[in-house]
């Protein structure tokens, strides 16, 4: 369904449903939903959003599901949430404080939920929301503090169509890696 603009100027600030719950194997975490997002009520919705190729290409998924099948990750052992929850037409638009309360209200979901690894995707979002200037992409020494100790936590590449520092393939690369060391 592709959103009218109205619906996607109406989505704007809004916020979508996580798809969480007990015994993830991973819990990724977008910067906060899009227009797309805000109006059809999926994450990673809008098309050219890489997220969902790349969760089946590195072998997470058996097939690539669309947003509108988000639910179906639940079953394996996946599920998704935003750093902050605000629906904006892009990311520049949140502000300092928005990521750092984001930050404070992903710990508390970690807290309660536990997955085994949380993987934020986008490096910029992981330095915002929690204070770590010099993070790279990949595993993190540092876990998010609180009472979330047994949650691992990984940086992943935005997978928005709009990064262009990262292909699909090598944004599925990376999702690969994650996916492997989860599995050992």
């Amino acid at each position: 369904m592709k959103p009218t603009a109205q619906q996607l100027a109406a989505a704007q600030d809004s916020t979508i449903a996580d798809v969480i719950g007990p015994d993830l194997r991973v819990l990724f975490c977008g910067i906060n939903p899009g227009l797309w997002s805000g109006a059809t009520g999926h994450h990673f919705a809008r098309p050219g959003n890489r997220f969902w190729p790349a969760l089946h290409r590195s072998g997470f998924t058996p097939r690539q599901l669309g947003p509108d099948e988000q639910g179906e990750l639940l079953g394996l052992g996946l599920g998704v949430t935003n750093v902050v929850a605000r629906t904006t037409a892009k990311a520049d638009e949140l502000t300092a404080e928005e990521y750092r309360l984001g930050g404070e209200a992903l710990v508390q979901r970690v807290e309660r939920w536990r997955p085994r690894v949380l993987a934020i995707l986008g490096i910029g979002a992981y330095r915002a929301a929690f204070g770590r200037p010099k993070a790279v992409v990949g595993p993190q020494e540092l876990g998010l503090g609180g009472d979330t100790a047994g949650t691992r936590v990984w940086v992943l590449p935005n997978p928005s169509g709009l990064n262009a520092h990262y292909t699909l393939d090598g944004i599925a690369a990376e999702f690969r890696r994650l996916r492997e060391s989860v599995s050992e």
